[in-house]
């Protein structure tokens, strides 16, 4: 396989990206893998699962994009990743790791997908989903209260400590890199049609190729 594209998706936390991304894939289906930067989150065995729940993963360094890098690199030359798995309820690496294998489009999802200028070097299109501050908490406290078995105070704690100073410094700083910006995430219905559109395009002209 050849000339593979990587389209990058990123924005906000609870912005709307993984409903973007869910309805992306179920449309493309096998011509697309989506890769979540999520997965590539540190390992932090060494040290507890108290100092784990008090880390900053919303922050640059929180990411293992040395091997983020590699593997996007691996993929557009047609080889198959062993992709690792990062586990919410233990705040660290699971030990399983997924085989992924090259298709036409590689979809990169995550909050800073767009801040690692190597990562963006080997993206074809980068878009930025983007929605109000007061709408993506909502989402953050409604998703890792029922999903991640998080209480009410620690999510609030780490929304005011972590992550909304770290949207404003990294984050939103990094949509000025997007080539298509969704405003209202998952709700702008033609944004997502005209992302489908491209997408289409990318497909057909590698089909051409």
């Amino acid at each position: 396989m050849t000339d593979i594209k990587i389209v990058a998706i990123a924005g906000g936390s609870a912005s709307g990206k993984s409903s973007i991304v869910r309805e992306i894939a179920n449309y493309f289906k096998d011509d697309l893998t989506v890769i979540g930067h999520d997965n590539y989150y540190k390992a932090h065995d060494d040290i507890s699962f108290e100092q784990r729940a008090k880390l900053n993963y919303d922050y640059p360094g929180a990411f293992d994009n040395d091997l983020f890098y590699k593997d996007l690199l691996k993929l557009r030359e047609g080889k198959t990743i062993a992709m690792p798995t990062y586990d919410y309820n233990i705040h660290t690496r699971s030990k399983d790791t997924i085989e992924i294998k090259p298709t036409k489009i590689i979809l990169i999802e995550g909050i800073l997908v767009l801040y690692d200028e190597r990562i963006r070097s080997i993206t074809d299109t980068k878009v930025f989903v983007d929605a109000d501050s007061d709408v993506r908490l909502q989402r953050r406290i409604l998703r890792d209260t029922k999903e991640r078995g998080r209480s009410l105070e620690s999510v609030l704690t780490q929304y005011i400590g972590q992550v909304k100073p770290m949207h404003e410094t990294y984050i939103e700083p990094s949509k000025k890199y997007a080539d298509i910006i969704i405003p209202r995430g998952a709700k702008n219905l033609k944004g997502i049609q005209i992302l489908k559109r491209h997408i289409k395009h990318l497909i057909e002209e590698e089909n051409e190729g």
